[in-house]
């Protein structure tokens, strides 16, 4: 098992009945697809998987099911990124029926391995849109699974869609986040180039390495992304500051830091319990106030009436849902003082893939983050000229940052994956959570996703 490669070695057997006694535990995992229709589906998908790697830089190898031992192997493929099927009627069968999240489900339960498992989900989602013909893709709506009506994004669904994510274990997340506790991009040390209508930082991998060009410690990556959001919302000496998504304290600890008074808002009880510690032991508890709240209550409950000078939220907008975007940015411009500013860090799509999407049930809506949807640029600036007085000023693309803060947690994961099972997580996790590292990396290394640094403030105040 590629995972763990801090681990002792294990044979390929005995890990595969790790996997079984896993997935027990994991309801529809143990039960591999069957019937009619999913043996026609299943003959589908293979013809369409099979004749699309055929096309494509990868190395796919696939064994004989009918011959378990035998050794005989047929690969697809121009030579690349490498993927081993052990069990072929099981990931067609899967793919068949329940589409990319079938094709996920099949890693967990290891019908199908992949060492460079970024490398070849890269391959993939470069490609996405040719991997099905032109006249399947007309079908989508009909063919994939739509979104549950439980995981919309109420205040009583938001909350439950926290809680999936946020409240496994403030533990599991210390194992491979840095110790600033940032899950969220770093900005490492790279050149910023201006590309007219917004900025980009550049990748900060050196030619010729595979790591950051000035091997900077993710934690001086990460402080140096809270320090731009808080200069961009012009943070200082009695700044009053709304947070929307606390995290585990870190940019309100910053801010504090910085003089400004802090209201921060979660809807998790463990990160609101550990950013609390954290700021209390840091001696800041006087200057930052940490809320188990919606950020549709806060212009509505008893703080109604303040308004903030800043207003900042770090990648939290994913978890609002496309039918609350207006009433997030809404409510931010209802609280934002006159002069204020708004920073946020958001991770987007292009606008034609949010549009064709937005009702889709995704792999990663069903295990990582229910209720999760990207935004994208354009439909941020729609929203807020719409909706509010807010307009955005500022824009840093970093998506190169991502590829580099996801490949640093997907190793410190891995090389804490026996203190992950002492927790009381399972192989399956172990895996689904390395496949959620990996397929998140391989999206903002083919481009398929992007994060963005984007600031907003009121024109006409902006100009005084």
């Amino acid at each position: 098992m590629t995972l763990a490669p801090s681990r002792p070695e294990t044979t390929r057997e005995a890990t595969a009945e790790n996997i079984r006694e896993a997935l027990s535990d994991w309801p529809g995992l143990d039960r591999v697809p069957a019937g009619l229709r999913t043996r026609v589906s299943a003959k589908v998908a293979r013809q369409l998987f099979l004749g699309a790697v055929r096309r494509l830089p990868v190395t796919v190898e696939v064994l004989a099911e009918d011959a378990p031992g035998s050794g005989s192997v047929t690969t697809y493929g121009r030579g690349g990124p490498r993927m081993v099927v052990h069990r072929p009627g099981e990931l067609f069968d899967r793919l068949g029926r329940d589409g990319l999240i079938g094709f996920g489900e099949a890693y967990l339960t290891g019908a199908w391995e992949a060492e460079d498992l970024a490398g070849f989900l890269t391959v993939l989602a470069a490609q996405l849109s040719d991997l099905v013909p032109r006249p399947l893709q007309r079908l989508r709506a009909i063919a994939v699974p739509r979104t549950p009506r439980r995981t919309r994004n109420t205040t009583r669904g938001s909350r439950d869609n926290i809680a999936h994510h946020y409240d496994l274990s403030n533990e599991l997340f210390q194992l491979f986040l840095d110790p600033s506790l940032s899950y969220s991009a770093a900005l490492f040390d790279s050149d910023i180039v201006d590309r007219g209508d917004f900025r980009q930082a550049t990748s900060p991998y050196r030619p010729g390495t595979d790591g950051p060009g000035s091997g900077e410690d993710l934690l001086e990556a990460q402080a140096r992304k809270v320090e731009r959001l808080l200069d961009q919302a012009g943070v200082g000496e009695g700044t009053r500051v709304l947070e929307i998504g606390t995290g585990w304290g870190e940019l309100a600890l910053r801010a504090a830091r910085r003089g400004a008074r802090v209201h921060t808002i979660t809807l998790s009880v463990e990160q609101k319990e550990l950013a609390e510690q954290r700021i209390a032991a840091a001696g800041l508890a006087h200057l930052v106030d940490v809320e188990l709240c919606d950020y549709r209550e806060v212009s509505t409950g008893p703080t109604s009436d303040v308004r903030y000078d800043a207003v900042v939220s770090v990648e939290m907008i994913e978890a609002v849902g496309h039918e609350y975007w207006a009433t997030y940015f809404e409510t931010i411009d209802r609280v934002l003082a006159p002069g204020g500013k708004v920073a946020i860090q958001a991770i987007t799509m292009p606008h034609d893939r949010m549009l064709a999407t937005r009702n889709t049930y995704t792999w990663i809506n069903k295990y990582i983050f229910p209720g999760g949807f990207l935004p994208s640029v354009e439909v941020i600036d729609q929203v807020t000229r719409r909706r509010t007085g807010l307009r955005v000023t500022d824009r840093l693309s970093m998506g190169a940052h991502y590829t580099e803060t996801l490949r640093r947690w997907d190793r410190a994961f891995a090389e804490a994956s026996e203190q992950v099972l002492a927790l009381g997580f399972d192989e399956t996790f172990l895996r689904m959570w390395h496949f959620y590292l990996e397929y998140s990396r391989a999206g903002f290394d083919a481009g398929y996703i992007d994060v963005n640094q984007i600031t907003l403030a009121r024109p006409e105040e902006a100009r005084r």
